[in-house]
């Protein structure tokens, strides 16, 4: 009789603690998902943080490249100095290309410089009508106030002058 109770106890009893051990972990599952989201919450304060530290608003300078259509050159690396110093080079492959000439832009550089004056030198290769190869400067010199500076480095077609146009826009 004693083996009976104890058995009809276990049959009983064991149901329960399995959804006792269900309820527990998915309370633990739902404790994890909330710690994540705290987690990627507290890494995207510190990237903004780290930014501000690194690059502070009144010295920071970022410089954007775009293509406007790519017909008349192909676009392979560009190399970027600013007073003298390279701060960027970049070599492009096929995709990277064909997401520029869909309408992208890259930041191909964020950096501190002093407000005050000047010159960026952008120097494009690649290959330019009728597959020759092509390597062009342009420079611009710009004064940089105590607020963000951003520049566009574009690269486009004269149709007219049937030549790549490398210009550099301040916003």
């Amino acid at each position: 009789m004693r083996r009976i109770v104890r058995l009809l106890i276990v049959l009983i009893g064991a149901p329960m603690l399995v959804m006792q051990a269900a309820g527990a972990a998915e309370k633990l599952d739902a404790e994890i998902q909330s710690l994540k989201k705290d987690v990627l919450e507290l890494n995207k304060d510190l990237l903004l943080l780290e930014e501000e530290l690194l690059f502070p608003v009144n010295t920071q300078v970022t410089v954007f490249l775009s293509l406007d259509v790519g017909e008349l050159f192909q676009l392979e690396s560009v190399r970027i100095t600013i007073d003298d110093k390279m701060v960027a080079s970049q070599v492009y492959d096929t995709r990277e290309i064909e997401a520029l000439r869909r309408g992208g832009v890259q930041k191909i550089y964020i950096g501190n410089i002093k407000p005050g004056k000047h010159e960026v030198v952008a120097v494009f290769t690649g290959e330019g009508p009728q597959g020759r190869k092509y390597k062009r400067a342009t420079n611009y010199v710009f004064e940089k106030p105590a607020t963000p500076t951003y520049l566009e480095l574009k690269v486009s077609d004269s149709i007219s002058k049937q030549q790549p146009e490398f210009l550099v826009k301040q916003w």
